[in-house]
């Protein structure tokens, strides 16, 4: 053994003469600033996003958006076109409102990261002093402050199971609550967002929503109380034969189905699950992501039934456009989450905070949801109208449902099937030709925005809620040509 180690004190000493042996890892001296790759300058600025953004975003134009402004977007091209689309339910005071915009910048201007797991932010402090009053329910009265409405979703998971103790979570058919990891495993309102993506987040079962389409045998004119009771019933069955409720932490619902079809909750299934939940020692979430703010013409679609959730979920149209969303719940809830196990790097931006603020104060000095009221009459009045007009575009629209400005068209194409087209593939599985498609494209042809949902044959109308009356009459003009032009050629 001495003679090996004697061999090995020689080997080390000359590798360490020819230089064969470090006490240090190489390291590379340090590079300047400078480029690893040139980038081509001969595609256009559309052609460049598709070339280096990822092709996992689905994408309703090609349009480059330069410039916003109320219900209106202007392109690179210098084209205008009339937004019902909102961002998605985001600009609920529309584009740039310039309360909202001088509010951001003076934030800027101030400090921009207060960041949260090291002190508090006072942009924070004073959002809080806005939001909670509005909020639907006087038990909501601690927040956690995040970025979007999938992080959000997911603190509520967090904190429901945390706070229970059961890791079981129940969703709705038909839901949509984000395309994370956990969010997606949540969603049910299509495939698209989980497929290819596995293993998903478990745990999570799904119960039924009160939409006719979901129902085999249900049409649009199947009463309310029906789709309930069957809603209800089934839910009662999930906790019987799926997730015992000694397992189960919470349900989680839209008060208004989103990305599922638009539908609302009737009060009679919200104040089911209330009681369930009750009863089962289980909490209820409302996520209002979609259908928060004003959206529905009530601040929080909740507001309608009276029911109280123990979890509130919000974002989109809180801050208007800029990246903001969060939770609140009754502090003896949120204060069973030991200290550091929520937080973010940018959880409740400054910028964001004072944006959200600046929005809350704009809802009441400019009477927003009044307007909402007026706006959401003269839609439901000229969609009712053209339902019921007996003309072959008329005949195509199904059902018109909502609330406030949160509005969902329903098509049938009579020629292909005597019951609905969304009937049809609930039933059968199989793709069914869809009107809904052909009419947004129209609408795109006569530079507007507007957005189908769901996997059945329905449009949604979510515009700004500063839209006025002529806006709203020049959306109403545009969207019966596309569907007059859509129905000539059925």
């Amino acid at each position: 053994m001495m003679i090996t180690a004697m061999i090995s004190r020689r080997s080390s000493s000359a590798l360490r003469i020819f230089g064969l042996a470090r006490s240090h890892p190489i390291r590379s001296p340090p590079r300047a600033f400078s480029t690893t790759q040139v980038v081509s300058a001969d595609l256009g600025t559309a052609e460049f996003g598709e070339q280096h953004i990822a092709k996992g975003i689905g994408r309703l134009t090609k349009h480059v958006f330069e410039e916003g402004k109320g219900t209106f977007i202007t392109t690179d091209k210098g084209v205008q076109l009339l937004d019902l689309t909102a961002g998605i339910g985001v600009v609920n005071l529309g584009h740039c409102h310039p309360k909202v915009s001088a509010a951001a910048a003076a934030q800027c201007s101030r400090i921009t990261h207060a960041q949260v797991n090291i002190g508090f932010s006072a942009a924070q402090i004073a959002l809080l002093k806005e939001l909670i009053p509005i909020l639907p329910h006087a038990s909501l009265d601690t927040v956690f402050f995040w970025n979007s409405g999938a992080e959000a979703v997911e603190a509520a998971v967090k904190l429901a199971r945390a706070a229970t103790k059961k890791p079981n979570i129940i969703v709705m058919q038909g839901s949509y609550h984000g395309r994370t990891n956990a969010t997606a495993s949540m969603t049910r309102s299509k495939t698209i967002y989980g497929e290819g993506h596995g293993p998903l987040m478990g745990g999570v079962f799904a119960t039924a929503f009160p939409y006719y389409s979901q129902f085999g045998g249900a049409k649009h004119d199947t009463s309310t109380e029906e789709l309930v009771n069957q809603s209800l019933s089934q839910l009662r069955l999930t906790l019987q034969q799926q997730t015992s409720p000694s397992d189960t932490a919470a349900i989680i619902v839209e008060p208004v189905l989103g990305e599922g079809g638009y539908v609302p909750a009737p009060p009679a299934f919200l104040h089911g699950l209330r009681k369930i939940c009750d009863d089962h020692d289980i909490l209820l979430i409302a996520d209002e992501v979609q259908s928060g703010m004003g959206r529905t013409g009530h601040l929080w679609y909740v507001e309608h039934s009276g029911v109280r959730p123990d979890i509130l979920i919000f974002a989109k149209g809180i801050a208007n456009g800029f990246p903001l969303s969060g939770i609140a719940s009754r502090k003896g809830l949120m204060d069973l989450q030991k200290p550091g196990s929520m937080g973010g790097t940018y959880a409740g931006n400054a910028v964001a905070c004072a944006a959200a603020t600046a929005t809350i104060q704009a809802f009441r000095e400019e009477n927003i949801l009044a307007n909402v009221a007026a706006r959401s009459k003269q839609l439901f009045s000229f969609l009712h109208e053209l339902k019921e007009s007996g003309t072959k575009a008329g005949d195509l629209i199904e059902d018109v449902r909502g609330s406030g400005l949160m509005v969902g068209v329903q098509f049938a194409n009579k020629k292909l099937s005597r019951e609905s087209d969304n009937v049809a593939a609930a039933r059968y599985a199989k793709p069914q030709h869809q009107i809904a498609p052909q009419v947004v494209q129209e609408c795109i042809k006569r530079n507007m925005l507007l957005l189908s949902t769901s996997v059945f044959d329905v449009l949604r109308f979510i515009p700004p809620l500063t839209i006025n009356q002529q806006e709203m009459t020049q959306a109403c003009g545009i969207f019966k040509d596309a569907l007059e032009a859509v129905a000539k050629e059925l």
